[in-house]
């Protein structure tokens, strides 16, 4: 499973992409310091193992001591963010020294390495340091600690060569071996190291300890498989009981399986990184497609009936449907348009005159962006007609009764988005020379908005007051504004002029007395009243 991943190269593991090995190598790493916590363990049961079968020596002591302190002050400045935030308002000198552990976790990994390295040398030194002190100390049996035979040393064996006891005492050979052999599982306890420098690091330390074996001590070694073995030579039982034999085989064995269990772990650490790395930018790209949605969703719907659809909670099966109590509606429509289009090869089979119509249309819907027209939502337009409404956006129920003249500010923010739709035409006339006029109608009242369909849902309103905003539009008069009777007492008190246009006829509604919006005192007047 080594080669299956095409972002990982074959042999040194490294991504393909620089960016991305780079920041997998200044990635946090929370857990160094248990890794150095698990080495400082191994460095116990070397200290263990000496202190129990070495003779004590100053030297035995000193060594130790200090290695013990350097770890300890090693294992302090990992641990110090953790021991200082334990004890709250504990009073610490040293203000920058708090901080020392998370700069080594999270943006500081060439001192991880350095920590690392002084870490595994002080392990790897302390495995064989005190066997350069042991050839002296062993020729007498007066330093050496009582302890039981080795097993392969037999009550006869130990009668028989008498002359060669001190080379029988020094037992604890064998376990400088093991000390060598802890040092090296040491080096791999640090998961997210390189594999290829714990391979440098174990093969120098292998090399070192088997000049060590072989050379510098290699006549220790022999007096002791001699000691042990005082049959002759081609009596001797093998390659496999001599120490310095086995003792190589056996670093040379732990080596190769370390350097194999280094390799797989390097592997599955980056593949790790790998999937979060690929897993976030997934997350990302769910978000950003999220907001593409809700942004594209709510150009469709209004952004609550929108936040509706997102939720978790939404089943397809449920049909969204609200009631309002007090909404004003506005239809604003261009009677001129339908004579003004035509079809012919001077304006390309009518396009132009399309043309024109979604300009004007585009910037009627590009003044529902000014915050003062927040709470004006678009509900659709019908050819050259204009619907849209307000106060869809306030929660409906007893909780949301005002005051009066505070409850049907909504209905003074529709009229003042009206007096916008009849400025704006008169600049886009100005631009393309053209004489189109607005015939607006208002109403408000209670109504039912809902949304039709499911493919292509369709935000829309119904009701009466619906029907009646309609009827003031088709019944009006060009550059008017006209509205009911209900909702000119509101806009009188919301300081705006009013003039009776009288009883007309409406379609459906009998007889209806029906008022003009005063344009240009009113604009003036309002400007402190209305809500934005």
């Amino acid at each position: 499973q080594w080669l299956k991943s095409e972002d990982i190269q074959r042999i040194s593991l490294f991504f393909h992409n620089k960016a991305l090995e780079k920041e997998y190598r200044s990635t946090t790493l929370p857990a160094f310091k248990y890794y150095v916590t698990c080495a400082c363990l191994i460095f116990c049961c070397i200290f263990v193992v000496q202190v129990l079968v070495l003779p004590k020596t100053a030297v035995l002591g000193i060594s130790f001591g200090l290695t013990f302190l350097l770890l300890a002050l090693i294992l302090l400045l990992c641990f110090a963010g953790h021991i200082l935030h334990g004890g709250k308002g504990s009073f610490c000198p040293l203000p920058w020294f708090p901080t020392s552990s998370r700069i080594i976790v999270t943006n500081n990994p060439w001192l991880r390495l350095v920590l690392t390295m002084t870490t595994t040398a002080l392990i790897l030194v302390m495995a064989v340091f005190n066997m350069f002190f042991m050839e002296d100390s062993g020729g007498s049996g007066d330093n050496i600690l009582p302890t039981a035979p080795p097993v392969n040393l037999t009550n006869n064996s130990l009668s028989d060569n008498g002359g060669k006891e001190g080379d029988k005492n020094k037992f604890y050979l064998p376990y400088f071996i093991y000390c060598c052999i802890l040092g090296l599982v040491s080096c791999s306890v640090f998961l997210r190291v390189n594999y290829e420098l714990k391979m440098v690091v174990m093969l120098v330390a292998v090399v070192i300890y088997n000049i060590i074996i072989l050379q510098t001590n290699a006549s220790l070694l022999d007096g002791f498989s001699k000691a042990m073995y005082s049959t002759d030579k081609l009596d001797r039982p093998g390659v496999l009981k001599d120490l310095k034999t086995m003792g190589s085989v056996s670093l040379f064995i732990f080596f190769i399986t370390l350097l194999v269990l280094a390799r797989q772990n390097e592997y599955y650490c980056r593949l790790d990184f790998l999937w979060r790395d690929k897993f976030k930018r997934e997350c990302e790209e769910i978000e950003t497609m999220e907001n593409l949605n809700r942004v594209l969703l709510e150009n469709v719907l209004p952004a609550h009936v929108a936040e509706h659809f997102l939720g978790r909670n939404w089943k397809n099966e449920d049909l969204y449907h609200q009631s309002y109590e007090s909404v004003c509606v506005m239809f604003a429509s261009i009677p001129d348009f339908k004579e003004f289009y035509t079809e012919s090869d001077v304006n390309k089979e009518g396009l132009e005159c399309l043309r024109l119509l979604n300009e004007i249309i585009a910037d009627f819907d590009e003044l529902l962006s000014k915050p003062k027209f927040s709470g004006v939502e678009k509900i659709k337009t019908i050819g050259s007609t204009y619907m849209a409404a307000t106060g869809l956006n306030v929660t409906p129920g007893p909780e949301s009764g005002q005051e009066h003249d505070r409850q049907y500010m909504h209905i003074g923010t529709m009229v003042e988005f009206a007096f916008a739709l009849v400025g704006k035409l008169d600049v886009i006339n100005k631009h393309s020379f053209n004489d189109f006029r607005l015939r607006i109608g208002i109403n408000h009242g209670p109504v039912i908005a809902g949304v039709i369909g499911a493919q292509k849902p369709q935000y829309d309103i119904w009701g009466n007051s619906v029907n009646v905003a309609s009827r003031m539009e088709t019944t009006g008069v060009l550059g008017k504004i006209q509205v009911t009777e209900e909702t000119s007492s509101i806009l009188t008190n919301l300081g705006y002029m009013c003039s009776c246009r009288g009883i007309i006829n409406v379609k459906g509604k009998g007889d209806l007395k029906t008022y003009f919006v005063h344009t240009e005192l009113t604009r003036s007047l309002s400007q402190g009243t209305v809500m934005p």
